[in-house]
């Protein structure tokens, strides 16, 4: 039921609602999260996507002022595959500090020309033809 666990909130309107996160991965961890439930990026409407962009976005320069960290990631990840573990869809925004520890999504491998150009060629919009 939401709003039943006990939650510290840092900003909230009336589509969206921001708390810190109870298992930060540094201090100011922030959860970002639209009041409408959709379970992931796919799930929500667009004009959704673009509140909850808003409400990050209005956070993040919060963070930046308050907190002054040295940067900031955002993370938001997609079913269980991608590491998703609670079904609404959620924005992460960490506050960052040079030589801290929190570890950086990704791989650091990089891709050759082909690979990239393959990718590309499957994700580019037609216009760019």
């Amino acid at each position: 039921m939401a709003g039943a666990a006990p939650a510290w909130i840092t900003d909230q309107d009336d589509w969206t609602v921001s708390f810190l996160d109870i298992s930060p991965a540094a201090p100011g961890h922030t959860l970002v999260v639209p009041r409408t439930h959709a379970d992931d990026l796919w799930s929500i409407s667009s004009e959704d996507a673009q509140k909850v962009m808003a409400a990050a976005h209005r956070v993040a320069g919060r963070l930046r002022d308050r907190l002054r960290p040295d940067g900031l990631s955002l993370t938001q990840a997609n079913r269980a595959a991608a590491g998703q573990e609670v079904f609404h869809l959620h924005v992460h925004l960490v506050p960052r500090y040079v030589g801290d520890q929190v570890r950086r999504a990704g791989s650091a491998v990089q891709a050759g020309p082909e690979e990239l150009a393959a990718t590309w060629e499957s994700l580019r919009s037609p216009a760019d033809s």
